[in-house]
């Protein structure tokens, strides 16, 4: 993560390109996801793959690419693709409005953008308030990895490597 500013109250810069997520030592990172709404669902990321949150921006289109596969974009001269996660999860496609944004992960050392329609919150969400997708009858693997629930808060916790398995060249992703 690079540094840039502090972020407001709730975890996010308001009016600048990108923001830092910042954590205590006594957090427990492994236990934290950050949470984000496509339509009127809510899902979490582990946020050991968030690198930072960036304003949507111009994404230069790919030809054959998967259908969920928005292109690149060139995030301060590194060039990443970016998927947007209403056409990944099979929804109509919507007009960027200011809140959407572009979350980059990490994943096996390949940085990747996802398009939310908003960033929510970070949680903590340890592992026994997370009620895995088998259990609530989930039989096939899933790009749910289960769903988290936190005080009055519950989110679809998001398998990224099985979410990008199929939808970028193997070598982006493995």
């Amino acid at each position: 993560m690079s540094t840039h500013q502090e972020a407001e109250p709730g975890g996010f810069a308001s009016d600048d390109e990108y923001t830092e997520l910042v954590f205590r030592d006594d957090d427990n990172v492994d236990d934290m996801y950050l949470t984000f709404g496509v339509a009127t669902e809510e899902y979490g990321i582990g946020i050991g793959y968030v690198t930072e949150i960036v304003s949507m921006q111009h994404i230069v289109q790919l030809p054959e690419s998967a259908p969920s596969v928005k292109g690149v974009i060139n995030l301060r001269g590194k060039v990443i693709p970016v998927m947007d996660l209403r056409l990944r999860f099979g929804l109509q496609p919507k007009d960027y409005t200011e809140r959407t944004v572009i979350i980059v992960l990490s994943v096996n050392d390949v940085a990747v953008g996802l398009v939310v329609d908003h960033v929510s919150e970070v949680l903590e969400i340890p592992p026994n308030q997370i009620d895995t997708a088998a259990a609530l009858g989930g039989a096939n693997p899933s790009i749910v990895r289960g769903f988290g629930k936190q005080a009055n808060r519950f989110a679809a916790i998001v398998d990224v490597e099985r979410m990008l398995a199929g939808q970028l060249t193997p070598a982006s992703v493995h």
